[in-house]
């Protein structure tokens, strides 16, 4: 692609002219979608202080600006429901000279309401960001994710394990995440690239923040639903504010990041929650799972066989 074509498709597309890598032989870049507020901004910032040079992506101009201001980070515009800006965000870190060893498919919203009752724009949106955009990210971020060996990461969530009422379209969104992380890792081992998934339980962020605004933008209320009193509860207690505050930053979210990018054997699966009691009812839920899925069929497999699975399992993983 001739630097013409370059400056001009970068130019449409709302993107400053790459700064050049002087001097950082050996730092490595990593990028990182959704990193305005949050998970992601805390990803940025705890890789910045580490050595990483991180692309940050961002919407707004102003959170672009502000993320550029910091050591090691570098803003880019970058929406991962317009293809035009991911393809140019491509082009801007290819001609900034540095490669690209991790990627990190952090952007994300959150649309709760009952699953007869949803919205098929609302619903198109939950997937669009959540689902659609890492892949779209990542099948453009590929060929230097390849040339790098590098590491690919997806920020799913416990909710993709646990499902619940009106929490539907985000746990699907996320519960998807989990076969484009698998089918991923398989297709990219011939590529020497590891592929993992994040999943963090209730951690301080902005996705309620998100939320509540769509559902104010939306004009979205409880007269004539079926789910009345369970809606009122819930814009209740978002009113009361429900703003995760009280929970903890998510600084155990990056460092899983961080073990990620550095670890040797790196793992497939990075569960992160603040308590034990997220990880114990997120545990038995996949349990249930298996449990259902073994029931009363052609071929179920008794209790001895089943625990000799889960110890063959165990042994693959060298934890037995």
């Amino acid at each position: 692609m001739n630097r013409l074509l370059i400056a001009t498709l970068v130019l449409l597309c709302g993107v400053s002219q790459p700064v050049q890598a002087q001097d950082d032989e050996g730092q490595k870049a990593v990028l990182i979608t959704g990193a305005s507020s949050g998970i992601g901004r805390n990803m940025a910032e705890a890789l910045a202080r580490e050595g990483y040079y991180v692309y940050a992506g961002a919407r707004k101009r102003a959170d672009i600006d502000e993320l550029s201001a910091i050591e090691n980070i570098e803003g880019i515009r970058l929406d991962v429901t317009v293809q035009k800006e991911i393809d140019a965000a491509v082009v801007y870190v290819r001609e900034a000279g540095r490669g690209l060893y991790g990627l990190v498919n952090n952007a994300g919203v959150g649309v709760i309401w009952p699953l007869i009752e949803v919205d098929e724009a609302d619903m198109q949106f939950q997937m669009d960001v959540n689902t659609f955009g890492p892949w779209r990210v990542t099948r453009a971020f590929s060929p230097l994710i390849i040339e790098s060996k590098g590491r690919i990461t997806t920020t799913g969530s416990i909710s993709g394990i646990l499902s619940g009422m009106m929490a539907g379209p985000y746990s699907m969104s996320k519960h998807a995440v989990e076969a484009f992380t698998d089918s991923l890792a398989r297709e990219m081992e011939k590529f020497d690239v590891a592929v993992s998934v994040i999943e963090p339980g209730n951690y301080r962020s902005s996705i309620i923040d998100s939320l509540i605004h769509r559902l104010d933008e939306r004009g979205l209320s409880a007269e004539d639903s079926l789910y009345q009193e369970e809606i009122e509860g819930m814009i209740r207690r978002f009113s009361e504010g429900y703003d995760e505050s009280y929970y903890k930053e998510p600084d155990e979210v990056s460092a899983a990041l961080l073990e990620f990018l550095e670890d040797v054997n790196p793992k497939r699966r990075y569960m992160v929650v603040p308590e034990e009691r997220q990880a114990e009812i997120t545990i038995r839920q996949i349990i249930t799972e298996m449990v259902q899925l073994n029931e009363r069929h052609q071929y179920t497999y008794d209790r001895d066989e089943l625990i000799a699975f889960l110890d063959d399992a165990l042994a693959a993983l060298g934890e037995q």
